[in-house]
C-alpha cells in the first residue's frame, strides 16, 4: 500500500479533513504529472505537447484553431501557440492560414505526429494498466467524485472568494 499523505509530506496534523483533501489532491496531481512526464521524456514530448497531439489526432481530418486547442487542453494555462511552435519545429504538426478567416491559423497533426502517437499508445496503455488494480466501479466513483469536487467552485470565480 502507498504511504499516506501524512507520510509523504511528513505532516501529521491538518486544520480539517477538507485541507487534507486539497493537499492530497495537489500532491497526487503533481505525482501523476511527474510520472506522465517521465513516460513521455524518451519520446521528446512534454505532457502538454502530448495532450495537444492527442487533441489533433482526435480532431483529424478537421483542422483545429489555436482557440479550440486551448479550450480542450487539460492544462488551461499552457501557452498553446508556443506549444504549436515547438511541435511544428519537430515536424509533428503543421500550421496553415485558415481559408475562411485569414487572421486565423489552422493546425493539423502530421504523419510524423501520428506515427509518434502510435508508438506512444502502447506505453500509455501499459502505464494506465497499473491502475487496473483499482476496480472499475471504484475508478468510476473517484472520477465522479472529482467531477463533483469541481462543481464546488464555479468557473471564473476569483481565487480569493474560493477560500473557506
Amino acid at each position: 500500500m502507498s504511504p499516506s499523505i501524512e507520510d509523504e509530506i511528513k505532516q501529521r496534523l491538518f486544520h480539517s479533513e477538507h485541507q487534507r483533501l486539497v493537499i492530497n489532491l495537489l500532491f497526487t496531481a503533481h505525482w501523476m504529472e511527474f510520472r506522465h512526464g517521465r513516460l513521455l521524456r524518451p519520446f521528446g514530448l512534454t505532457p502538454p505537447q502530448f495532450n495537444l497531439l492527442r487533441i489533433l489526432r482526435g480532431q483529424q481530418p478537421v483542422p483545429a484553431t489555436i482557440a479550440l486547442l486551448t479550450e480542450r487542453m487539460i492544462d488551461k494555462s499552457s501557452n498553446t501557440s508556443r506549444l504549436v511552435d515547438k511541435l511544428e519545429k519537430k515536424r509533428l504538426v503543421k500550421r496553415t492560414i485558415c481559408p475562411q478567416n485569414r487572421r486565423a491559423v489552422d493546425v493539423v497533426i502530421t504523419a510524423a505526429g501520428l506515427a509518434l502517437l502510435k508508438k506512444l499508445d502502447q506505453a500509455i496503455l501499459e502505464d494506465e494498466a497499473r491502475f487496473h488494480a483499482l476496480p472499475a466501479a471504484e475508478a468510476r466513483r473517484v472520477s465522479d467524485f472529482l467531477d463533483r469536487l469541481r462543481d464546488c467552485i464555479p468557473p471564473g470565480e476569483p481565487a480569493e472568494r474560493r477560500a473557506p
